[in-house]
């Protein structure tokens, strides 16, 4: 058996390993704050409530913090388009260098190779799709909603696009395009991806079928579009030319497979729900499991014989479940 053979057999109490790790934490201010909370859930309840007040106010609790969580991330892509419209954010990358604590203060902004005409290509098409914001008056993108849904429940009618029904996939509210705030249309269009790609681990991770579960778990749809918006930050795709390591390291994935990005995603996903098993958490705890994922995924990233998504060690979570690629 290989070194390499053996270095990919990953399992869950692999994921939040701690050998040379680091955090880039450029433009993820917003992620240095809670997301959703770090303090134990407390209840407050008299004895005369009934179960269903007590259910509502523990609902109302539960929106009131994905509420915040949606706030800050409004506040980051804000930053987020600014700094790619105008380029400031990499100029100042590049004057003055960035220094991440997370391993012994190394810089990783590195000096970004030349782009082949179709690496040049594929990052225009991705940074195009980050754009593009999510708008429920638009035909198309209410089809991809439409699409999801019958992705993801494939033997259930289609409800309206303001339903309450939507709540089960893990959305905030009836309504999925207030949702996308943060996120963006590239959010679906990953979801949709997923689904399509990895069927079988999408509806595990829909259902939470794996592990002992949380009371309080990540609503799945939400965790969806975090994700999104942490891969884009994490691979630095705001600059012109992402001058981070796990960014560069990206290019060249890039240059092999036109859906890296989205593939990765898939890969990032999975590794999340892994982090939240093992650390035993709940939503309160989710932006330290984003956090962690970041971390764990900047890591594989950065091993030498990764060439494909799929040589990522994490990329054995989907296998599991699912073989094609």
């Amino acid at each position: 058996m290989t070194s390499q053979t053996l270095r990919r057999r990953l399992h869950h109490g692999d994921v939040n390993g701690k050998r040379h790790e680091y955090l880039e934490t450029s433009g993820l201010e917003g992620l240095d704050e809670p997301l959703l909370g770090n303090c134990e859930h407390e209840s407050g309840h008299s004895e005369g409530d009934t179960l269903a007040d007590i259910w509502d106010d523990e609902r109302k609790k539960e929106h009131f913090h994905w509420t915040l969580l949606f706030s800050q991330i409004i506040t980051q892509w804000t930053q987020w388009f600014a700094n790619f419209v105008v380029g400031s954010g990499a100029l100042i990358g590049r004057l003055l260098p960035f220094h991440s604590g997370a391993q012994d203060g190394q810089t990783k902004r590195l000096l970004v190779p030349s782009l082949s005409p179709l690496q040049e290509a594929r990052l225009k098409n991705l940074q195009q799709r980050l754009q593009v914001p999510f708008d429920g008056s638009l035909v198309e993108h209410q089809d991809a909603l439409k699409q999801l849904w019958r992705l993801a429940y494939p033997d259930r009618d289609l409800p309206p696009l303001k339903s309450e029904l939507w709540k089960e996939m893990g959305w905030q509210g009836s309504d999925p395009s207030t949702d996308f705030r943060g996120g963006g249309y590239i959010s679906l269009e990953n979801l949709i991806f997923f689904a399509k790609t990895y069927p079988d681990a999408f509806q595990n991770l829909l259902h939470k079928r794996d592990g002992s579960r949380a009371e309080w778990e990540y609503p799945f749809a939400v965790a969806g579009i975090n994700i999104s918006f942490m891969l884009a930050q994490m691979l630095d795709l705001q600059s012109g030319k992402p001058n981070s390591l796990a960014g560069v390291r990206f290019l060249e994935l890039l240059s092999e497979e036109e859906m890296a990005f989205d593939n990765l995603y898939c890969v990032a996903f999975q590794m999340m729900d892994a982090q939240w098993l093992a650390k035993r958490a709940s939503y309160m705890e989710f932006n330290d499991v984003l956090k962690s994922t970041r971390t764990q995924l900047e890591r594989e990233l950065a091993l030498e014989d990764v060439s494909f998504v799929k040589d990522l060690p994490a990329y054995n979570l989907l296998q599991q479940r699912f073989s094609k690629f």
